[in-house]
């Protein structure tokens, strides 16, 4: 997926062998939805397509499309999950057919006043197919997670899954995977400690960090090695990047990130995350 999920493609190159994290296929059109209480809940694209809060809007920055402006049908997160249980979630988990698990906080992604942030569910109608992504035979359906602002509160194109089959509601990343997080000790004010909220944000969706974790696109991070101890302190932050100016092949998946994405001091924080967990396996 060439355009977006720019920097949690981190990595992908590593990745010999990946099982996706569905059982999903393409075509796929049903999407599961499972309330914080754990009760899974299906939605056909019939249904959600005649729902009376589905309606046309125009999305712009769509980074899918190479950040143009499309139209899509949509239904406000808000309005899918009205009537299912969502109290005590901090994060609803979308994932996609190939594995892309992003975390979405849910304070943003079920926000629904139109001055903020406002996340909506598109919907691919089979009748009026969407294009396909560059590169790819496929489209971004048969579900798109997109916005309005999300430049309101920091939503980068991580935060944007396509072809997405699955939204859970969940405890925060924190209380379900421990063996991410950094020393206790470590200074509120450590790069290593802000970098690791940037490595939730930016990388988790493609990649387990010990082991922790539910994606399956690229591979775990720290686990048998981390990438500080595989690549020399001055190629690690020009391959991240733009991986292209170390290597490149024809299947190359791993774009180069914008510094309006994540700045030279975001990848160093970053790095320092890395560092610091390469000692916490």
């Amino acid at each position: 997926m060439v355009p977006t999920r720019l920097w949690s493609r981190l990595f992908v190159a590593f990745a010999f062998l990946v099982q996706p994290a569905v059982t999903a296929v393409a075509g796929e059109t049903t999407l599961t939805v499972v309330d914080a209480k754990g009760e899974a809940h299906a939605f056909s694209i019939d249904r959600l397509l005649a729902h009376p809060d589905t309606d046309t809007s125009t999305i712009t920055g769509d980074p899918a499309y190479g950040g143009t402006s499309r139209q899509y049908r949509v239904i406000p997160l808000t309005r899918l999950l009205a009537g299912l249980p969502v109290a005590g979630a901090d994060v609803l988990m979308a994932t996609a057919l190939d594995g892309f698990v992003a975390q979405l906080p849910a304070a943003k992604a079920l926000n629904a006043d139109p001055a903020g942030a406002v996340a909506y569910l598109a919907i691919e109608d089979p009748a009026a197919p969407w294009p396909k992504l560059k590169g790819k035979d496929l489209s971004a359906g048969p579900y798109y997670v997109v916005w309005r602002n999300p430049q309101l509160v920091g939503i980068g194109p991580e935060a944007w899954p396509y072809q997405t089959v699955r939204l859970e509601l969940k405890e925060s990343v924190a209380k379900r995977y421990p063996a991410i997080l950094v020393a206790d000790n470590l200074p509120a004010d450590a790069p290593a400690r802000r970098g690791g909220a940037l490595f939730v944000d930016n990388c988790f969706a493609c990649h387990k960090m010990n082991g922790g974790g539910e994606a399956t696109v690229g591979p775990d991070l720290n686990l048998p090695m981390n990438p500080t101890e595989y690549f020399q302190p001055s190629v690690l932050p020009r391959y991240l990047r733009d991986p292209s100016s170390v290597r490149h092949w024809a299947d190359q998946k791993m774009p180069a990130v914008a510094a309006d994405v994540l700045s030279d001091r975001d990848l160093e924080a970053i790095i320092a995350y890395l560092a610091h967990l390469a000692g916490r396996r």
